[in-house]
């Protein structure tokens, strides 16, 4: 059964999702539903033309920050210094970016033009977050997500040059375990995402993960508009 949401700020249980993740279906993309959504582990994701549709899979891909694991060559990218990571200092055009961007695996592009307001906006409230790689002054990958507590929710990359997300991805989980962050959430198992150590987790541990990362408080002063490699 997938439930129908009233205006009031509930969801339902994400035990009570599909067999394919769905849970609930309506509601809107204000800041305090999409923060009550994430800190339940439930995540938005429709296309054009469709209710907003919201989503809970089980098992759920997580990466634990200090399991990362960097494959060998592209340790000799990261050690070639070829690209120059930054943290917030570029978020709409990431996200306009990762609208264009088709996926080949998962939901493709989904990012409509409601999607990039509400995460915008989430962006300004200081609770949604990008990574830029840089090739010289020209953007060529990157990524976005939603932090709260310990927790970092990854939503999407691109990348215009080789390599160039996978080390934004690679800077960006390194930052995170510097600052203490204990998990995050890759939503969809890709075997892009399982060879950087991410692993799946039974829908009911990472709600109790999920619990204990958000027991800290979201930390807001750790963003600079500027990150070093």
């Amino acid at each position: 059964m997938v439930y129908s949401l009233p205006d009031e700020l509930v969801f339902p249980h994400p035990s009570l999702a599909e067999p394919d993740g769905l849970l609930a279906v309506g509601g809107d993309l204000s800041v305090d539903r999409l923060v009550l959504a994430y800190a339940n582990g439930i995540f938005p994701r429709y296309s054009e033309n469709s209710p907003i549709l919201w989503w809970s899979p089980d098992p759920r891909l997580v990466l634990e920050p200090e399991k990362l694991h960097i494959p060998r060559s592209l340790r000799r990218v990261l050690n070639r210094g070829t690209f120059t990571v930054t943290a917030d200092l570029a978020f709409g055009e990431v996200l306009r970016r990762c609208a264009g961007t088709e996926r080949a695996e998962g939901y493709g592009t989904w990012l409509v033009p409601e999607m990039i307001e509400a995460y915008e906006e989430l962006h300004r409230m200081g609770v949604a977050h990008s990574f830029e790689a840089w090739k010289g002054d020209e953007l060529v990958g990157g990524l976005y997500g939603v932090s709260l507590g310990r927790a970092f929710f990854g939503e999407s990359m691109f990348h215009l040059v080789p390599d160039s997300s996978k080390v934004a991805f690679v800077q960006a989980v390194r930052m995170l375990a510097r600052h203490g962050y204990e998990l995050i959430d890759c939503q969809q198992t890709t075997a892009h995402l399982l060879r950087f150590g991410a692993r799946e987790m039974e829908r009911d541990v990472f709600l109790e993960r999920l619990e204990e990362a958000l027991e800290c408080p979201t930390d807001q002063l750790m963003w600079t508009p500027y990150m070093d490699e």
